[in-house]
């Protein structure tokens, strides 16, 4: 039977997934770690990704497939030399370093809306772009140096292939390519350097059913970033939200039209599929989670025992523990008010569920300003398995609230692309064929006016 694999290169992990290329099912599966990152300095070899995925296919049984593609963490910066060495280590998405760099570039445009305007979103310090006037401002040896620029999954396909080739969906996250035109601005890098030559520093964009090359006889599709991945993994269609809850979290929706938001909240990328994924992006979800629980001392079943037999009313927690992305305070720290002698462990727990919860909500009401969402509201992700997150959310959220099927969702979009490009056929094709886009609806628990109070906190 004819095998695909999907590959998900997280901030954390790389994950394989072996699926049958006719029913989808998973046949086998493997994972590796990476280096562990905190920010504002979040940087990692590049090589470690090479040796997880390495890891990663030895645990799926070094299997022999027709076609792969890779998911990849958004933004990042891989820069290279001439012989594709890397001349830094690999600026991730959650680097803040560049905070300033995304001020001045704002600067020299004018406005956040000009930006807005010119690729569909507003550089923050997560935006390669950023990150490559950080490398120009504090390393200019390195900077002389520099031959391309790659993003992370990029950087995995040309390890595999030899070819230096992006994706529509991930260059709409770097701050230089536009959604809407499907062109790179090269104006805008030249902000940062006018005398180097752009056209050949940046990778090829490929079209969503085009191929990067070849990998021990398997075709290598063009593969995406990890938001575009999971929106196919889980077989998002245009109406529906997603909500990923992982280390940082998001909100998305597919649109057929570009976005553009003057605000900077919702950033106006593009998808793997030929449409466009407006998003917003909070730096702070489950690891929010996880420091309370550590605190508490619980396992996570206590844990959402505790969270769900609070009742409302207890205080509120504002989760920018590590700085936050939306709203943009990459120095903020985490807050809570309305503490009393009294307060319970129930309370406590509560209180970061409903944080995180609310975060993420404030996007989703952000998003529907930019895109029609009157589907379904699907859940992905670690956090997602909370079932008090997913209480919360459900009653908070004013819409149908599902958790979806989908185990390693980056990963299985991944394979449905790998899979979509060996048959050269439309992604929804292989989504169906696979039964994709299922879930368990779930209940919503009474979440008081604790939306109110959240954005009291928020906006002191």
């Amino acid at each position: 039977m004819p095998l695909v694999a999907g590959v998900d290169s997280s901030t954390q992990s790389t994950k394989v997934e072996i699926r049958d290329l006719t029913s989808g099912e998973v046949v086998a599966s493997g994972r590796g770690t990476h280096p562990v990152v905190t920010p504002p300095c979040s940087e990692q070899d590049p090589s470690e990704w090479m040796r997880a995925f390495d890891g990663a296919w030895d645990a799926a049984g070094s299997p022999s497939v027709a076609a792969v593609a890779i998911g990849g963490q958004q933004h990042g910066m891989v820069a290279l030399d001439a012989d594709d060495e890397p001349v830094h280590p690999a600026k991730l998405w959650n680097d803040t370093e560049s905070d300033a760099d995304a001020r001045w570039l704002i600067d020299q445009l004018g406005s956040e809306a000009a930006w807005a305007d010119a690729v569909g979103s507003v550089p923050v310090a997560a935006f390669t772009i950023t990150k490559l006037s950080w490398l120009h401002r504090t390393h200019p040896d390195r900077w002389r140096r520099l031959a391309r620029v790659l993003l992370p999954h990029d950087y995995i396909t040309h390890r595999l292939t030899g070819a230096h080739t992006t994706d529509r969906g991930d260059a709409s996250g770097t701050g230089y390519w536009s959604p809407a035109t499907g062109e790179y601005r090269y104006d805008l890098l030249e902000i940062i350097d006018d005398q180097r030559e752009w056209t050949s520093t940046v990778p090829a964009v490929l079209g969503p059913m085009e191929a990067a090359g070849a990998w021990t006889g398997a075709v290598v599709a063009p593969g995406t970033g990890d938001n575009m991945a999971a929106a196919l993994g889980v077989g998002l269609r245009p109406g529906d939200a997603m909500m990923s809850i992982g280390t940082s979290g998001t909100v998305s929706a597919v649109s057929s039209s570009p976005t553009h938001d003057p605000q900077g909240a919702v950033a106006g990328f593009a998808d793997a599929t030929g449409r466009f994924l407006p998003l917003v992006c909070t730096s702070n979800a489950s690891k929010v989670l996880e420091a309370i629980r550590n605190l508490l001392g619980v396992d996570h079943a206590e844990f959402d025992r505790l969270a769900l037999d609070a009742d409302p009313g207890g205080p509120v927690l504002l989760p920018y523990f590590d700085g936050e992305r939306t709203p943009y305070r990459p120095t903020a720290t985490g807050s809570i008010t309305g503490l009393r002698s009294d307060v319970t462990r129930e309370q406590f727990a509560r209180a970061a569920v409903d944080g995180v919860a609310c975060g993420l909500l404030d996007g989703l009401d952000a998003l529907r300003r930019h895109a029609e969402v009157d589907g379904r509201l699907v859940l992905v992700g670690g956090g997602a398995r909370s079932l008090a997150v997913q209480a919360v959310v459900a009653g908070l959220a004013g819409m149908p609230v599902i958790v979806s099927d989908a185990d390693e969702a980056v990963a299985t979009g991944a394979a449905v692309q790998a899979a979509a490009v060996l048959e050269q056929v439309e992604h929804s094709v292989i989504q169906d064929r696979w039964g994709l886009g299922a879930g368990v609806t779930v209940d919503g628990t009474d979440g008081g006016d604790i939306r109110d109070r959240y954005a009291s906190l928020r906006d002191q």
